[in-house]
């Protein structure tokens, strides 16, 4: 028989929700969301530059030591010159240069031959010995080229009288050596229309350049640009010869302000056939003034001047 005083047990089960745990990972996550896209962001940027630009970027970040000083002669470089004791990048000298040159073994020629005797080792000594020189007396131009441009920046940046043409001075450095190029903007032309005197501001700037480039061994360049599609009243004075005056203008405007004669390499009028936008050959920047120095061993090497 079942027992029927045995107790009946109900069990009740409540059911609650989870603890909440917080919403510190949404933070992290899209903090990490955020730094992913700047960086990619960043990459895309970098590869889109060109390397001027990156050059120029560079440059901005780490300006070269150039001090100013009040004394000396007083003039735009303020008394400084372009030697061991002149305006160089920070942390570098041109005994550092020199002493960073590839010996003779790690030149292109190789390692000596160890057996090579007579005439053969004499040229291959010889040949190894040019090359070293040669890539030393490179190195020492592109330093002293590096100081010439941010001596004539600092020139340009001192003078508040051609300030409203900033952008139309460009100095950058080219495998053909240090590019100097004055070039004409809408609404502020270098020159009066057809006439190969330049406004006083170009003159000032152009005199500006003449102490800096005295300072250095290397030729010099001149080279005049005009526009295309101009109109000129006299049949017999056309783009050639205003381009040519203005080259030689700019010429006598250097020499006037201390650039020797024997520093000028060539002076000469291109018209429009270099413009400096080849695709719009009637913009008004492809008029302008070129002033190249020749990177080109010159016939005393500055570095070995007395």
């Amino acid at each position: 028989m079942a027992n029927t005083d045995q107790p009946i047990i109900i069990k009740k089960v409540k059911k609650s929700g989870h603890a909440h745990h917080g919403g510190a990972w949404k933070i992290a996550y899209a903090d990490f969301v955020t730094a992913m896209m700047a960086f990619f962001l960043l990459l895309w940027l970098i590869s889109m530059t060109t390397p001027e630009q990156k050059k120029g970027l560079a440059d901005y970040f780490a300006p070269p030591n150039v001090a100013i000083s009040t004394s000396g002669s007083g003039g735009v470089m303020g008394g400084t010159a372009l030697d061991e004791s002149g305006a160089k990048m920070a942390g570098s000298t041109l005994d550092q240069e020199a002493d960073a040159s590839v010996s003779a073994e790690s030149t292109e020629f190789g390692a000596p031959e160890h057996g090579l005797g007579g005439q053969e080792g004499q040229v291959g000594a010889e040949t190894q010995s040019i090359g070293a020189s040669e890539q030393n007396l490179k190195s020492a131009n592109d330093q002293l080229f590096h100081s010439a441009a941010a001596s004539i920046r600092q020139a340009w940046q001192a003078m508040p009288e051609i300030a409203e043409i900033a952008d139309n001075l460009i100095v950058e450095e080219t495998e053909d050596g240090l590019n100097i190029q004055i070039v004409d903007q809408e609404g502020t032309p270098m020159f009066p229309e057809g006439s190969k005197y330049p406004y006083e501001y170009t003159r000032a700037a152009i005199a500006a350049l003449a102490p800096v480039l005295q300072q250095l061994s290397n030729q010099v360049s001149i080279t005049g640009h005009t526009a295309a599609g101009a109109t000129y009243a006299n049949p017999r004075y056309g783009s050639w010869e205003l381009s040519s005056d203005r080259a030689n203008v700019v010429r006598s405007i250097l020499g006037e302000f201390g650039l020797s004669d024997d520093r000028v390499a060539s002076v000469g009028g291109r018209s429009s056939g270099d413009p400096f936008f080849p695709d719009d050959p009637y913009q008004a920047a492809n008029e302008r003034i070129q002033i190249t120095v020749l990177n080109q061993a010159p016939p005393v090497p500055a570095v070995l001047a007395p």
